[in-house]
């Protein structure tokens, strides 16, 4: 069980894919990794346990940071915790793996507000920064595993991090229903076209980016 104050995104089917994804990679010895967006720490703490050396967690909620720092302190892992915006301001890397459940859920109120979900009126106000600083955080083999909705444009995503010359894949899906806040917005995600009239489900999608000789620095 996962210590979460109030105000902390709670792991959900997101979190999860993700975490199956990541248990998909061999990370070499000593792998240095970035968990973006961590939230209660639970990714951060899986990434431990999949042989990660070093993990650095970083969240722009400082609630977010102290439970992922508690999570990681009463299991006796190796995880620090640090408040930044990675769309702006870099960690110091390389990191062999980065990892990243950003907020993704298209939002009327048009810039991002507070809300751990909200992504702008196309769900892409952290993605896209994101897809920019991904090659300076990977080491020289390094890869990226993102989970985002099929509302918040997947061919958009690749096609940006295949422009830094990444090399992309999807290695994980899931259809689930709407949650509380989609249904919510369902009549602006329709006005959108972000979805199809009657459409009640989203499909979540972990795509996969990994340097290559040709990556740009």
């Amino acid at each position: 069980m996962l210590l979460r104050p109030p105000g902390v995104y709670r792991p959900q089917d997101d979190t999860g894919l993700l975490g199956e994804a990541l248990a998909g990679v061999t990370l070499p010895p000593g792998s240095r990794v970035l968990d973006v967006g961590t939230g209660t720490g639970a990714l951060a703490v899986a990434a431990v346990r999949s042989g990660a050396a070093d993990v650095t967690a970083v969240d722009v909620s400082r609630r977010a940071l102290a439970a992922a720092w508690l999570n990681a302190r009463v299991r006796r892992l190796p995880v620090r915790v640090r408040r930044t915006d990675v769309s702006t301001v870099l960690p110091k890397g390389p990191f062999d793996l980065v990892l990243a459940n950003p907020p993704y859920v298209p939002w009327p109120g048009g810039a991002r507000s507070s809300s751990r979900w909200d992504a702008g009126p196309d769900g892409r106000a952290v993605i896209d920064p994101l897809c920019v600083a991904v090659p300076r955080l990977l080491s020289e083999r390094g890869s990226f595993l993102l989970v985002q909705s099929s509302l918040s444009g997947v061919g958009r995503t690749l096609t940006a991090l295949k422009e830094t010359e990444l090399r992309t894949s999807i290695v994980a899906r899931k259809r689930i229903p709407f949650g509380p806040v989609l249904r919510e917005r369902v009549d602006y995600l329709e006005q959108r076209g972000l979805i199809s009239g009657g459409q009640r489900e989203e499909e979540l999608v972990v795509i996969r980016a990994d340097r290559t000789d040709r990556t740009r620095s």
